[in-house]
């Protein structure tokens, strides 16, 4: 292990003895509403049926992922809710779902 590996980790441990930050892997899958048209997954479908292999109920998710830095999952899922409703998807149009997980050292 180099010496800035050695270093990071050192930091992340002091951070958590001394209440600081942990880091936060997020992914966030956005979907349509049930009953939202979806353009894309009908073309999906009329092309597989071309091909020859017959799909039904085809669905389209979109995943955004990132790290973030917060000082527990609870902050995390409050920002990440934030990020949804004003930027990442269309609460009107869309469902979302998100998942977090700590980070783990190596």
């Amino acid at each position: 292990m180099n010496k800035l590996k050695k270093l990071n980790i050192l930091i992340h441990y002091l951070n958590l003895i001394y209440g600081g930050l942990m880091k936060y892997d997020v992914e966030v899958k956005i979907s349509l509403k049930k009953g939202m048209l979806n353009p894309e997954a009908s073309t999906i479908q009329r092309a597989l049926a071309l091909l020859g292999y017959e799909v039904q109920d085809t669905d389209t998710v979109n995943i955004v992922k990132f790290s973030m830095d917060e000082e527990d999952a609870n902050a995390v899922e409050k920002e990440v809710d934030d990020m949804c409703q004003r930027l990442l998807c269309n609460p009107v149009i869309h469902d979302y779902e998100i998942q977090i997980s700590p980070v783990r050292d190596e």
